[in-house]
């Protein structure tokens, strides 16, 4: 090739041309549009707006498929009534935004719970309104390695109600009877009680954190036929939502209710006045008390008092300790 040749195949000469771009293929006689670059490498959606969808959409299906199992009756529950994808799915997550954003509850020595097998949960009772064995029963699901469920054992009461008897029973709750409660911890189940009964949550709020007579003792009873360790529990902050300034008998009785209380809010607000008060909750879960060396005694009421009144000294010094730690009861 000669240099004048050479010289004009160079850009800068006049009758050099860039070729000209193929055109493109016609799809059923039309040009396609052609695409347009995205910037910044991002995509025509987001990645994050993507994986929210598809969490909604998850969501949905899921309370879709709920419905449809609620309503065809494709669900279990077992002897007692206790349903639990409905406490799971619909109770528990309604009884959380108290636990954790109304009461800010801190939940200590979860690890004296046993992590199979049966066993008996010991509370102090308080709080006007049984919120107490509620709180217990999510801390149990929530901060438990096993995440176990709690099997409360409520008053007589309680089942006498027609609409609060099947959310009870449906919430795995029983009669607070022994033979209900031996069944349960034979089948491995944790059983919660709380032996002052209407004496503690009906109580004053100048008696708060005092406990109340523990009563014959007949959770020891159950507890020793079955061999099943006992741990109590003391619970701090259920006195603070109702604080119970007087208690009005006479319409107690009319209405048939072991009390009627006054509080700064009720009734005097009506409905809001059942708004409980925002108060922090410490719940410490003590050492268990081993009961399987005990079973031959059973029926022996100094054995029986002797262990009650232990469960109810080891109670009362936990409240103390806690309220140590939590000086001011509405404190963030």
């Amino acid at each position: 090739m000669s240099q004048d040749e050479f010289r004009d195949m160079l850009p800068g000469h006049a009758d050099f041309k860039l070729p000209e771009p193929a055109a493109p293929a016609r799809v059923n006689g039309r040009r396609p549009i052609p695409e347009i670059p995205q910037l910044n490498g991002q995509t025509e959606e987001e990645p994050a707006e993507r994986d929210s969808i598809d969490v909604w959409d998850q969501r949905v299906a899921r309370g879709l498929a709920f419905l449809r199992r609620r309503l065809a009756g494709t669900y279990e529950v077992d002897d007692f009534g206790f349903d639990r994808e409905l406490t799971e799915g619909v109770f528990h997550p309604l009884l959380r935004v108290l636990y954790q954003d109304w009461f800010r509850t801190e939940v200590f020595g979860i690890e004296n719970v046993p992590d199979t097998g049966g066993g008996l949960v010991v509370g102090n009772h308080s709080g006007t309104f049984a919120l107490d064995a509620l709180m217990l029963s999510v801390a149990l699901r929530d901060r438990h390695p096993f995440r176990r469920h709690l099997r409360l054992l409520g008053a007589d009461l309680v089942f006498r109600v027609p609409f609060l008897s099947e959310l009870a029973r449906k919430s795995g709750a029983t009669v607070a009877c022994n033979p209900d409660a031996e069944r349960l911890m034979d089948q491995g189940q944790l059983v919660g009680v709380f032996p002052e009964g209407f004496k503690g949550i009906g109580k004053r709020f100048s008696d708060r954190y005092k406990l109340q007579r523990f009563g014959r003792g007949g959770f020891v009873s159950a507890a020793l036929r079955t061999g099943t360790p006992i741990v109590p529990v003391a619970i701090v902050g259920a006195e603070e939502i109702y604080p119970i300034l007087a208690d009005v008998k006479p319409l107690a009785r009319l209405l048939g209710l072991p009390y009627f209380p006054i509080t700064p809010t009720f009734p005097w607000l009506g409905p809001l006045g059942l708004v409980p008060l925002p108060s922090k909750w410490l719940i410490k879960f003590c050492p268990p008390i081993p009961t399987a060396h005990l079973t031959d005694h059973a029926d022996d009421p100094m054995v029986v008092y002797n262990l009650a009144d232990q469960v109810r000294e080891t109670i009362q010094a936990s409240l103390h300790e806690l309220l140590e730690k939590r000086p001011d009861p509405f404190a963030v």
